[in-house]
């Protein structure tokens, strides 16, 4: 689970996607200890703002939002995310600007009082610059938790790979970190691509859980090592890089995907519009997976 206290921000370091549909709540595993905790102020019908509290630099940034009662924890199922607005969009026929939404996965499961962004503000981007320019006591508005794929549906096989590109480790490491904790009988792998080094989020983070538990492995691939000690992939993920650290295709494996839309098309396909699953492209149906052993997040 993401315990995560200021000073942990160093060692840990936001993606997401529609719910997925026809999937009940049962089939989510919640960490055990949230049961005995005050309710989640979190409502996936209604939105409801929450106050920013803290934020601070790192490769990307980290923004904590005050629950309501110091007692709650955000209460949220693996894999789930958050979804954000904020009224920052064109501007409509009254005058008023239209709302802009985005879906983050926090770092938070299980904190008591406040939930944690993890963020990497892009110069285009609406809301992370929005966010970014919030000040302390200013609000946001939050609605969820929306489910993504059930940690239980996950737990059914045997080897699962990991394919993350930039803020698309968050979800991943949401699933990571709670297969561990609850010592399922799995071997991960991750493949997590950057532009640079220095762009790798989570990294010391990631490492911990690699260095700790021999059934978590992790490559990392950049554009261009901007050090000579750089022992990961150069270059774009290649088939290659594929077939030599995610498990083989079949009924026992499955592959979970999440970045920028140019890697999804290239390793999976990306989501249709209204973001559903669609058909299997890319690399990894060249490779012969099918739909049944791949998750688009």
């Amino acid at each position: 689970m993401f315990r995560l206290g200021i000073k942990g921000w160093q060692l840990l370091g936001a993606a997401g996607a529609a719910a997925v549909a026809g999937t009940t709540a049962a089939a989510y595993l919640l960490p055990t200890s949230l049961a005995a905790e005050a309710p989640s102020p979190l409502n996936p019908q209604e939105w409801q703002s929450f106050k920013l509290t803290f934020n601070t630099p790192t490769p990307t940034y980290l923004y904590r939002f005050a629950l309501p009662d110091k007692n709650q924890v955000p209460g949220l199922p693996v894999a789930s995310c958050l979804m954000t607005r904020a009224p920052i969009g064109s501007v409509k026929e009254d005058g008023s600007k239209a709302f802009v939404i985005r879906p983050y996965t926090p770092i938070s499961a299980e904190t008591k009082g406040h939930l944690d962004l993890a963020i990497k503000v892009y110069p285009q981007g609406k809301m992370s610059q929005h966010i970014h320019n919030l000040d302390l006591g200013d609000t946001l508005d939050i609605k969820g938790p929306i489910p993504k794929i059930p940690l239980a549906d996950i737990a059914k096989r045997k080897a699962v790979g990991l394919v993350a590109g930039g803020t698309g480790i968050t979800p991943m490491l949401q699933v990571v970190e709670e297969a561990l904790v609850q010592k399922l009988p799995l071997d991960l792998t991750l493949i997590y691509a950057n532009v640079s080094e220095n762009d790798i989020m989570l990294k010391p983070r990631i490492d911990d859980l690699a260095k700790k538990h021999k059934n978590f492995k992790v490559h990392y691939v950049v554009d261009k090592a901007n050090s000579k000690g750089w022992k990961g992939g150069v270059g774009y993920i290649t088939s290659g890089m594929l077939q030599d650290h995610l498990p083989p295709p079949g009924d026992k494996s499955l592959v979970l995907v999440c970045g920028p839309p140019p890697m999804m098309k290239a390793i999976s396909g990306d989501k249709l519009p209204d973001r559903s699953q669609g058909p299997l492209e890319g690399l990894l149906k060249e490779l012969g997976y099918t739909s049944n052993n791949v998750f688009k997040f």
